[in-house]
């Protein structure tokens, strides 16, 4: 078996590569959503050991080590930013504005 090259085939530098959206945190983009543009980045959850977090499109909690999705409006700060569960995020627009909790739903 031959030693596996991590090497691109194509002889390009890193200079010469296209954009393809990552940048040391990740994959980020921008989306819009409610009128306004959103930055939005793909969590490994790995790195956040012992943290869980509040999805707002299912108001379930996001265990520790699960990937999810960060999201904060574009020119806002870093207590904007939302994880939210990747189909919530996906589904964000066919969701009502007032998400109901279930009877048994912790109030937190």
């Amino acid at each position: 078996m031959s030693p596996r090259h991590n090497r691109p085939r194509g002889g390009e530098t890193p200079e010469e590569r296209p954009n393809t959206g990552f940048d040391r945190y990740g994959l980020e983009r921008t989306e819009e959503y409610q009128g306004e543009d959103w930055k939005v980045r793909h969590v490994a959850g790995a790195s956040a050991a012992g943290k869980r977090y509040r999805c707002p499109g299912c108001d379930q909690e996001i265990p520790s080590g699960t990937p999810h999705l960060v999201a904060w409006p574009e020119y806002g700060g870093v207590d904007d930013r939302r994880h939210w569960h990747k189909a919530c995020w996906n589904a964000k627009d066919r969701r009502t504005s007032k998400v109901q909790r279930s009877r048994n739903a912790p109030r937190y």
